[in-house]
């Protein structure tokens, strides 16, 4: 194929510690041109969770594992600070915001916090890292020749799904999982957002649907 490779000197990973997150990673050590960096974060770095991902940092001295839980701010800050000591001078290339959560239930059993609880994680922390991560991904886009957008200069993904599209139903019948959608539906504007504000950084913003992943997440149902 024609299409130019992705080649990024750095990137971070929410969630990374399994499920897609993990993939990421892992997709990222098979490429080619590996990354210089691969930042790994995941809420609980020492815990059982976690074992597959220190095994593979362990093999491959590009990948740090970082402690970041994407409901806990002062994380976020500690998290952004440890990755620019890490890259020095240069930026970070890719920011993937991939941690998110779901509680299965029906919207009859749907309460306050359940619905708070996943906005906080799924929409709020997206916010805030890319807010904590801005600087580094601006001095990447300005490291980087050229004025176009690219996943190789800077950029952020916010992986959403298709269960946060108000057109469709899709799922439905499986999986009603209300706080779920609305956390997407508003995942989805704060990409918007997100591109609108950060297009004059050269910092390109998009939000991912990845189909469903068997994953703790995506379960047995088909859903992501």
């Amino acid at each position: 194929s024609n299409m130019p490779e992705l080649h990024v000197c750095s990137v971070l990973v929410t969630g990374a510690n399994r499920g897609l997150g993990l993939g990421f990673v892992q997709h990222f050590l098979r490429t080619p041109n590996p990354p210089q960096w691969i930042f790994a974060t995941c809420r609980d770095p020492k815990g059982q969770r976690a074992q597959e991902l220190q095994n593979l940092a362990s093999k491959h001295h590009n990948v740090v594992v970082i402690a970041l839980d994407v409901a806990n701010p002062a994380t976020i800050t500690a998290a952004a600070a440890k990755v620019g000591e890490h890259l020095g001078g240069s930026g970070l290339n890719l920011l993937i915001n991939n941690a998110g959560m779901v509680k299965p239930k029906t919207l009859d059993a749907e309460t306050s916090e359940d619905m708070t609880e996943t906005y906080t994680t799924n929409t709020v922390g997206p916010l805030l890292m890319g807010q904590a991560f801005l600087p580094l991904l601006k001095k990447a886009a300005q490291g980087s020749p050229g004025s176009g957008l690219s996943c190789s200069k800077a950029a952020i993904i916010n992986i959403s799904s298709i269960g946060g599209s108000i057109a469709s139903s899709y799922g439905w019948e499986q999986m009603q999982v209300v706080s779920y959608r609305c956390s997407k539906a508003a995942l989805n504007m704060l990409s918007k957002c997100q591109s609108l504000a950060y297009r004059e950084h050269g910092v390109l913003c998009v939000a991912l649907h990845p189909g469903w992943v068997q994953t703790d997440l995506g379960g047995a149902t088909g859903y992501t």
